[in-house]
């Protein structure tokens, strides 16, 4: 197992995060959808209400990536509320460097997100993968998740843009 730690995020990792966040879209081939900066992350994540909470994984200075990056993954969630269950939370973004795969990082932050949100009274936390990473998907059902989409037929819906402000303009 590698050596590294897991701890909440402070505005001065948002430049960090913001470098995984491009990588991950890169990977989920989604590069140009990206439109916010660490700037936006520090306004948004450390407010007086903040819309989102997030654990970064640091490595020590010798187990740096090739990069020179001692922060080499990152868990963002926030809390949402179901009107069956109550609390819960969404994981928004988990994502590890490339190279730190395999060494129980990704794993380490999905168990802390949950131990975060149980403490505050959460009875689930969801997320949503692409239909082609099968890794994810194999690596959350063996950890018991369950594939809504395939159980209970929910599909994601999304707003956006000119649709958002037409409905906005409806109200």
């Amino acid at each position: 197992a590698m050596d590294f730690k897991l701890r909440a995020a402070t505005k001065e990792d948002c430049k960090e995060i913001s470098r995984m966040i491009k990588e991950l879209a890169v990977f989920e081939e989604m590069s140009d959808q990206v439109k916010i900066s660490h700037e936006d992350l520090e306004r948004d994540g450390f407010c007086q209400n903040p819309f989102f909470e997030c654990l970064v994984a640091e490595v020590p200075e010798e187990r740096k990536s090739r990069e020179g990056f001692t922060v080499v993954g990152y868990a963002l969630y926030y809390y949402t509320y179901s009107t069956w269950k109550g609390p819960s939370a969404y994981l928004e973004d988990l994502y590890v460097m490339p190279e730190f795969r395999g060494k129980g990082i990704g794993r380490g932050l999905l168990c802390k997100v949950a131990e975060v949100i149980k403490k505050k009274g959460c009875v689930r936390l969801q997320l949503s993968v692409l239909d082609w990473n099968t890794s994810a998907q194999d690596f959350y059902i063996s950890k018991g998740a369950q594939n809504l989409t395939v159980s209970e037929g929910w599909h994601a819906i999304r707003f956006e843009g000119q649709h958002l402000d037409n409905l906005a303009g409806e109200a």
